[in-house]
């Protein structure tokens, strides 16, 4: 690559990462805003929840007046309301978590490192990368296979960058099983297993998918800076390079993959666990 290639290929660069810093600016605002009328949400459906225990009360205490037939079926539509309403509470406490997270991905205090709870923030960050993906390709779909490990202990990293170490690999996983299912047959079922387990006194997290895998060239040059398979415009080939920086040199783990062209991909991130 010349020089002059090289000045313009930066130059594209620095626009692309002024752009990205605006809308992480941006999206720390809406998500702020939005956080807000959840709230409200919330707290109306909760107290939904207690006016129709009030109206159970008041019906139990009256039930002599009122038609059995009448009875049930106003017990059975006020049990359907309080199922509705915990639907919505448990929803909206999740929309709440994942707009806490989205905050602290774009405001996180740099290499602060927080007690963490790891399947929660993996399970979320998984999905958003899948959310994302679909909204950008309406007819993509995938069959996300989760195992996190119970009764794992809140662990500490910089919550910030492992989440943008998620984001990378399973974007990547995302983007590699839809490029394979738009060229093979109806027998193909995209997949992305996700494992969150401790293993000697490491936290390990895989994410293996069965996408187009890698060749032997790619592998090679996975980690180099401003290399991308993607086509201009959709990849900074940044992406695994600030990945392996943020595990190996922020947490003192491992980065690591395998790859068999044609078949799929599995990372593995490795992290010891720091003890008080």
């Amino acid at each position: 690559m010349t020089n002059e290639n090289t000045i313009a290929s930066l130059e594209a660069l620095v626009k692309k990462m002024e752009k990205l810093a605006s809308l992480g600016t941006l999206t720390a605002g809406i998500t702020h805003e939005i956080q807000n009328p959840l709230n409200f949400v919330i707290n109306f459906s909760k107290m939904s929840e207690k006016l129709v225990e009030e109206i159970q009360d008041i019906i139990h205490d009256n039930e002599d007046a009122i038609n059995p037939d009448d009875r049930d079926d106003l017990f059975a539509a006020l049990s359907d309301l309080q199922e509705n309403m915990q639907k919505i509470s448990s929803h909206g406490d999740r929309a709440i978590s994942i707009v806490r997270n989205i905050l602290l991905y774009s405001r996180g205090k740099q290499d602060a490192y927080i007690p963490t709870d790891i399947p929660k923030i993996v399970k979320e960050y998984v999905w958003l990368s899948y959310h994302s993906m679909r909204a950008n390709n309406k007819g993509f779909n995938v069959t996300i296979n989760e195992t996190y490990a119970n009764g794992m202990p809140l662990i500490e990293v910089v919550p910030q960058d492992l989440c943008r170490a998620i984001l990378n690999i399973m974007n990547n996983a995302c983007y590699t099983v839809l490029k394979r299912q738009k060229a093979a047959d109806e027998n193909y079922k995209p997949t992305i297993d996700v494992v969150v387990s401790q293993q000697n006194g490491n936290l390990l997290i895989t994410i293996a998918d069965n996408g187009e895998g890698m060749t032997e060239e790619v592998q090679q040059k996975i980690y180099e800076e401003f290399f991308t398979t993607k086509p201009e415009g959709e990849g900074t080939g940044l992406g695994m390079a600030l990945t392996r920086d943020i595990i190996e040199q922020k947490h003192d783990g491992k980065l690591s993959f395998t790859s068999t062209e044609g078949e799929g991909t599995t990372f593995t991130i490795e992290i010891p666990i720091k003890k008080d």
